[in-house]
């Protein structure tokens, strides 16, 4: 286990997140404040994920001084479109139609809140999937209800497995959390 200088708060519900950093070795706790995850419409998409990140952050200034708070989110883009969390499997369908054959772009930002500060990276993955059959989306969906995912996938998942051509950048940026910016962010605070 890493040792840390401060208390370590993950303020997300994401299994894949509690899993990845507990892999990483580091001993933490699970907060989560409610935030509006809205952000301007005019806002370019490349920005979204470190704005929504930086709120999240946000919501914890001044509650827990004593802690040094992680936040992300993760979006995803095709087409110049941002595909976020689908509400049903229509709007999970619809998308996994629309990445079938293609590329697109993942953007995960962390933020990290230390005392009054907030540090926030973001990082950017491509992943090109073969054309999915409509039975293989329709598969995915019933099976594993990728409703809490940005996409309506998760890469670590059968549709991951099956359909990912290619991935140019960081898996883990593609699951959700960017270990390797995570550990510089948090290297600081390791106790030697």
């Amino acid at each position: 286990m890493i040792s840390l200088q401060k208390p370590l708060i993950l303020a997300s519900n994401s299994p894949r997140r509690k899993q990845l950093l507990a892999d990483a070795g580091f001993d933490f706790t699970v907060e989560v404040l409610p935030t509006d995850e809205t952000f301007p419409a005019t806002l370019p998409a490349e920005q979204v994920a470190d704005y929504i990140s930086k709120e999240k952050a946000e919501q914890f200034r001044g509650i827990r001084p004593e802690a040094i708070v992680l936040t992300a989110d993760t979006i995803v883009v095709a087409n110049h479109e941002i595909l976020g969390k689908p509400k049903d499997f229509k709007e999970a369908f619809t998308m996994l139609k629309m990445l079938s054959g293609q590329m697109h772009t993942v953007i995960t930002s962390v933020s990290l809140l230390s005392g009054d500060k907030i540090q926030t990276v973001s990082d950017v993955a491509k992943v090109t999937l073969s054309a999915l059959e409509e039975w293989e989306i329709t598969h995915y969906i019933e099976r594993y209800q990728p409703f809490d995912k940005a996409g309506s996938y998760g890469i670590q998942e059968w549709i991951g497995m099956i359909g990912v051509e290619k991935i140019e950048g960081s898996f883990y940026t593609i699951m959700g959390l960017p270990v390797h910016i995570v550990y510089k962010l948090l290297k600081p605070y390791f106790i030697s």
